[in-house]
């Protein structure tokens, strides 16, 4: 596949240099805690320009601890809005076109039909403000079953709103395979993420290192519109084991 379909996250330590030396972009992933956004906001920024000097592809990763958009709670709910409005003016002025945001199923809190319901209610409402040239891509995390999301971006009806497959969360939580996630989510997943594990825990190792097919998962994506952002903690690692499976072009 094409190196701009892909994308490192700054979770990795080697990221931004991997990314400049195979012409990728990057996945700013410093705002998945919100106090960067509050007391710790300079450093990060200036940490993340720094990253991003020479990338042209950019994505976003919104902050996600206690914000629930299907909350019970109406004050919750707000935050949720607030925090995500906030990762979205962070986008614009990095040149972020895709904002990841979890869906924010729980099942020890909430029934799935809450969550479908309310979730459609909540993105409904939210997307009356969003800026037109902005997506946001909502990923899973907790969710059993893919039908789930794919009614609360389909209800929604709006091209602002698309989804993120996590594979390796969908490994994790769910006994649908990913190629049944593929299956279901197909026409509205306009990103993922990629990284592995043996299906016991959310490890984020490399692609070779567990039991998810990750070569058939990108060799049946690859038709999609969609792009792909490694989650891993050593990009150089998977960058080589793409390239290696002919799933990466070797010249940039």
């Amino acid at each position: 596949m094409e190196n701009h379909r892909f994308y490192l996250s700054t979770i990795a330590a080697d990221a931004a240099g991997t990314a400049r030396q195979y012409a990728l972009g990057l996945e700013i992933a410093e705002y998945c805690t919100a106090c960067n956004m509050d007391e710790h906001f300079p450093e990060t920024d200036a940490a993340v320009r720094g990253k991003l000097a020479g990338i042209v592809r950019v994505t976003l990763h919104a902050p996600f601890n206690e914000l629930f958009p299907c909350a019970i709670d109406p004050r919750a709910r707000a935050l949720a809005a607030d925090r995500f409005r906030e990762a979205i003016a962070l986008a614009k002025g990095y040149g972020a076109e895709k904002i990841v945001i979890h869906g924010g199923y729980n099942p020890q809190m909430y029934y799935p039909c809450w969550y479908t319901e309310q979730s459609i209610l909540f993105w409904r409402e939210f997307l009356k403000d969003m800026p037109e040239n902005r997506i946001i891509c909502l990923e899973n995390v907790m969710e059993s079953d893919p039908a789930w999301m794919r009614d609360i971006v389909k209800e929604v009806n709006d091209p602002r709103l698309a989804i993120c497959l996590d594979v390796g969360h969908a490994n994790v939580c769910s006994r649908i395979p990913v190629s049944g996630w593929l299956e279901t989510l197909g026409p509205w997943i306009r990103h993922f993420h990629i990284h592995n594990n043996d299906s016991r825990a959310d490890t984020h190792s490399s692609l070779g290192q567990g039991n998810i097919p990750i070569e058939d998962v990108l060799r049946q994506a690859q038709e999609l519109d969609a792009s792909f952002t490694l989650e891993v903690t050593n990009g150089a690692v998977d960058i080589e084991w793409l390239r290696q499976k002919g799933l990466l072009e070797e010249e940039i």
